[in-house]
């Protein structure tokens, strides 16, 4: 068996995508015209190598994608027992990734801004790593499902309590808009400051999840309010089928009336272990 190596030097950049392009029409066109048979080519190096790990998360992310939405789907619905709820989450969420991913892609790809994050460079532009997108849509999506949880939970409270929907939303953002805040601006601090270190792709996961972080929070506190307000009494209601089959579980504990049905001498209880 006899090997050998060739080697090519484009006259683009190995982070150009004429260089990427390039690779591509090596393996499907020039290689196999140029090689007989019983002899394998291959195309190496760190181009390459990029190009085949992009395309095996691009083929995976729309599943992983589909996989996240339906699993935080199916919780919602079980806690907030809601078809509503999770398909607004879902779509909020959707929004604030794709806008963070629009905001990543015209500062390093596009170039608008590099100097802002403390990138030079003479061709103005910086490559997205590969799996930044996908690790950055896992982690956003477990924030801004905690911002949603906690402003539902008000709603859902305050709705158990008798107000109606557009009154249990209004109390329920009013409760929760304060904790949103700062829970997005303690997480935008946190990523904001991977920008300052020196490496680009932690650069980009720290504009990315800062970007995403900040307006998954506008999302949770303007949206999200608006688009339950108006589905108005359908928020919080389930077909019959499925409200039979679904577990009960609580998201801030018994309700009021179940609280109230424990014996006296079974709170005075918990109230003295508490304080004690």
């Amino acid at each position: 068996m006899i090997r050998t190596s060739v080697n090519a030097i484009p006259d683009s950049q190995p982070a150009d995508p004429e260089t990427a392009d390039l690779v591509t029409e090596m393996r499907a066109e020039i290689l196999p015209g140029a090689t007989g048979d019983g002899v394998t080519a291959y195309v190496g190096g760190n181009t390459a190598g990029n190009v085949d790990l992009a395309a095996t998360i691009t083929n995976k992310l729309p599943l992983v994608i589909g996989t996240v939405i339906a699993l935080s789907f199916c919780l919602l619905m079980i806690a907030f027992r809601s078809l509503l709820v999770p398909a607004q989450a879902a779509l909020t969420n959707l929004l604030s990734a794709a806008a963070s991913f629009g905001v990543l892609t015209a500062c390093f790809q596009w170039g608008w801004g590099l100097g802002l994050v403390g990138l030079e460079n003479p061709y103005g532009t910086v490559p997205i790593a590969s799996y930044v997108p996908l690790m950055m849509f896992a982690a956003l999506f477990g924030l801004s499902m905690d911002y949603e949880v906690f402003f539902v939970s008000q709603v859902q409270h305050h709705h158990a309590e008798g107000d109606d929907v557009r009154t249990a939303v209004r109390r329920g953002l009013a409760a929760a808009a304060r904790v949103i805040v700062a829970a997005a601006m303690i997480m935008i601090a946190v990523f904001g400051s991977f920008i300052l270190t020196p490496d680009p792709v932690i650069k980009q996961f720290g504009v990315g999840l800062s970007v995403a972080v900040f307006l998954a929070a506008l999302m949770v506190i303007l949206l999200a309010p608006a688009l339950l307000a108006i589905a108005g009494r359908r928020v919080f209601g389930l077909p019959r089928w499925l409200d039979r089959i679904l577990p009960h579980i609580s998201v801030e504990g018994p309700p009021p009336a179940a609280a109230s049905a424990i014996p006296a001498h079974r709170r005075r209880e918990a109230k003295h272990q508490a304080g004690g």
